[in-house]
């Protein structure tokens, strides 16, 4: 199942101040709701673990963040998550690109999930992926 979002972000931050947090994953990756480094491999890449509840289920997905992409001139960056459940077939994929200006941003998702997550139905996976991000929106205008 694939999906594409879009949400935007205010704050007082300085544009600078903002894009040092995106492009500093030790730091972006825990504002995800139960997101966690668990190994910096280089300063644009990482393997990370997100568990994810949907509902009355919880899952646990390994897997990578990677800057892709990055201009510091125009203040956008690219990234991709590739993950894998832990103990399950599926998969959870995305190309993030954040969008910076003077008074925050925004932040267009596309994701292509497979396995269980995906069997709850598009509905559940488009709430859970919306909630997720605006809470991460919330983390990220205060960093």
């Amino acid at each position: 199942m694939a999906t594409e979002l879009d949400h935007t972000f205010t704050t007082t931050k300085p544009i600078d101040q903002s894009w040092a947090a995106i492009t500093d994953l030790g730091r972006l990756v825990p504002c995800v709701q139960g997101g966690r480094v668990l190994e910096k491999i280089d300063d644009s890449n990482v393997k990370a673990e997100i568990v994810v509840k949907m509902g009355a289920m919880a899952m646990e997905f390994n897997g990578t963040v990677q800057i892709t992409e990055q201009n510091a001139g125009s203040h956008r960056a690219v990234m991709e998550v590739k993950a894998r459940e832990k103990g399950g077939q599926g998969n959870a994929n995305a190309n993030v690109t954040f969008s910076l200006n003077g008074s925050g941003g925004s932040i267009h998702t596309r994701a292509q999930i497979t396995g269980k997550a995906a069997s709850m139905g598009e509905g559940a996976i488009v709430g859970v992926l919306d909630a997720l991000i605006k809470d991460f929106t919330g983390k990220l205008a205060n960093m």
